[in-house]
């Protein structure tokens, strides 16, 4: 079916960039009637579109193309700390990572399914030595082929395969903005292979992997919904395969005791999923975490595990996003803390400012040490403007040490908090090892005034 599609776009681009701009139109009208909705007044404070490229975190450009932002340094820093963080998690909670491409032959996702349930928002395939390749929109058939490329025990499972990949969706430029929907997506994804007995468990062990990062980045969830599949052909057409999976996620949600809500139509086109919701400053939604059940993948790319009656078993997929896209959770945290990320994410943790140029070496020394202890320090010398006007321009920077003539000769520095604190001057070693404990701690109080 979808195979026709691409065929009457190639035979008829005319009509098909007629229903594009159809659709672009309905997308506008859309979001005109989300701006009569929310008022200036009432939409978000910051703007991460705005703030974003302020601060320097992204932008984009005409020749590269709608919907594919770059990162600059400062906002690289961000995502980089981002994606150690969830690597380090995913680590510690007996994940694998592997790699694998962002190209497939178009046989993958006829397989998955993809191609017949999602290839509208697929980029159209290439034809490469007499065969069609295609950018993927997920990465769950390239980790069913890599599960299936090995022979499994049952001993072997739950396994747990993740990655930060990159994905393509061939968005509409109506719908495009920011960081928040884009059409290269760098996603924090990972499938869990498992017994059916295994399922509730791997699923509930992914919801406290999502509370504990939340807690880390300082997200507040506006709710979590169970999204179930609706009227329309968009779906794999199995009932006794929605009814497991759907019982299992219910099952899941009433034992984790998080209150929830149901949503008809919002499930993927192969199963159900719990969506962890956020909103933005006006209340508008946008899902940033899930958790799913799939028994459809499984079978079509025929994977199996030897059960200890030595014969072949079907093993449940679970798909489990803790972030989501980088991109979408990086949008998330501009907008709900300013550009003033958690000491341990923000891109410049310490901010160390000479009052004269008689105190640069000293500064330029305190950041090398900075560096040797892992925290990211910038000095800001008198070339930069008055004492003053350096403290201002740090103001987002979670720690400000001021050298004086004084702290170059004693070994001191005397910090200045985001949130106004200004605490004794303490030696250098104290200060950042103290600095250091915030930072590794994922701890949102900048300052212990006990320890």
């Amino acid at each position: 079916m979808n195979q026709q599609k691409h065929e009457q776009q190639k035979q008829d681009p005319q009509k098909h960039e007629q229903q594009k701009q159809e659709q672009q139109k309905q997308d506008r009208q859309k979001h005109e009637q989300l701006s009569q909705e929310h008022p200036q007044h009432e939409r978000p404070k910051h703007d991460h579109r705005k703030l974003g490229r302020e601060l320097g975190l992204f932008d984009t450009d005409p020749l590269i193309g709608a919907g594919l932002p770059y990162w600059l340094p400062v906002g690289a820093a961000v995502r980089h700390t981002l994606e150690e963080y969830i690597r380090t998690a995913e680590r510690r909670a007996g994940y694998r990572h592997v790699y694998s491409p962002v190209l497939g032959k178009r046989e993958l996702y006829e397989i998955s399914g993809h191609w017949s349930h999602y290839s509208d928002d697929m980029f159209p395939p290439m034809d490469l030595g007499g065969e069609q390749v295609v950018l993927r929109p997920s990465l769950c058939p390239h980790h069913a082929v890599i599960y299936r490329s090995r022979s499994h025990s049952y001993r072997e499972l739950p396994l747990r395969m993740a990655e930060l990949g990159g994905m393509y969706r061939s968005e509409l430029s109506g719908v495009l903005g920011g960081l928040t929907r884009v059409r290269a997506i760098q996603l924090n994804d990972a499938h869990i292979f498992c017994t059916l007995d295994q399922v509730a468990g791997e699923a509930l062990a992914a919801l406290e992997m999502i509370r504990r990062a939340y807690e880390a980045l300082g997200i507040t969830l506006a709710r979590y919904r169970l999204s179930l599949p609706g009227p329309g052909g968009k779906y794999v057409a199995a009932p006794e395969m929605w009814q497991r999976s759907a019982a299992l996620l219910t099952e899941v949600l009433d034992r984790s005791g998080l209150p929830y809500e149901a949503a008809e139509g919002e499930a993927a086109f192969y199963g159900p999923k719990i969506d962890v919701q956020v909103a933005d400053g006006a209340g508008r939604e946008s899902t940033l975490s899930t958790v799913q059940v799939d028994f459809h993948q499984p079978e079509r790319f025929d994977l199996h595990y030897i059960g200890p009656d030595g014969a072949k078993h079907r093993p449940v997929m679970v798909h489990r996003s803790i972030i989501g896209s980088v991109e979408r959770a990086v949008a998330h945290l501009i907008e709900q803390h300013g550009g003033a990320f958690p000491a341990w994410l923000a891109p410049t943790q310490v901010a160390i400012l000479p009052i004269s140029d008689a105190e640069v070496p000293h500064a330029d020394a305190l950041a090398r040490r900075c560096a040797e202890l892992g925290l990211r320090a910038q000095v800001e010398g008198p070339e930069c403007g008055t004492l003053g006007a350096r403290v201002r321009a740090a103001r987002l920077v979670p720690y400000q040490a001021v050298v004086g003539a004084r702290e170059a000769v004693d070994g001191r520095v005397a910090l200045r908090l985001r949130d106004g604190r200004r605490p004794a001057p303490l030696p250098a070693e104290e200060a950042f090892a103290r600095i250091g404990a915030v930072v590794d701690g994922y701890a949102h109080d900048l300052w212990d005034d006990a320890s």
